[in-house]
């Protein structure tokens, strides 16, 4: 059975792109790119909403860019590796391997999907994660808060969730980034 899991690079103040839709504030430094790749190493399968796989479309070419750092030929490979799911209503086609398309996020195939799974599951993107989390089908949360204040824009959790977690990991990295480890109490 694989456990779903939300990671998210976060402002101080809970979003992860500001008003205007960026987010170059968000870029990770090696240390914190190579830890990152660590947490997604055990991901089989990436659920997605239209706009994160667009921005994740990134990694299907990124080996063909010259001097990449380490941490990012590794995270090429990861998330080349994986499975992804676009749950999408006006994606036609995609554009990277291993990727299918859902019209519909429909909650008991994800439920079935973590059943039979030999690894885990991750939801990118922050309203798709809302319905996920909002079902109760996100297991655990990994928060990478960034020591910036946008002001607003995209929150990292939606409105409509409430839960109670349980702290399972912390880690300060060099840049003033915080990693929160958290999974859902049951």
């Amino acid at each position: 059975m694989g456990r779903l899991i939300y990671s998210a690079i976060t402002s101080l103040d809970g979003y992860v792109e500001d008003s205007t839709g960026k987010f170059d504030w968000a870029a990770p430094d090696e240390e914190v790119h190579a830890f990152v790749n660590d947490l997604e190493r055990p991901i089989g399968t990436y659920l997605y909403g239209r706009r994160m796989y667009e921005t994740m479309l990134f990694w299907e070419t990124a080996h063909t860019i010259p001097d990449r750092t380490v941490a990012s030929r590794d995270f090429t490979d990861i998330w080349q590796g994986a499975a992804k799911i676009v749950y999408s209503r006006t994606l036609d086609e995609v554009r990277s391997g291993r990727t299918s398309v859902e019209r519909s996020f429909d909650v008991e195939a994800v439920r079935r999907m973590k059943a039979e799974a030999e690894h885990d599951l991750s939801v990118g993107g922050a309203e798709l994660s809302g319905q996920a989390m909002a079902a109760g089908l996100v297991d655990e949360l990994q928060l990478l808060l960034v020591p910036v204040i946008v002001g607003g824009g995209t929150k990292a959790v939606s409105d409509r969730v409430t839960a109670e977690l349980n702290l399972r990991e912390t880690r300060r990295f060099a840049s003033g980034v915080v990693f929160l480890g958290y999974e859902m109490a049951t």
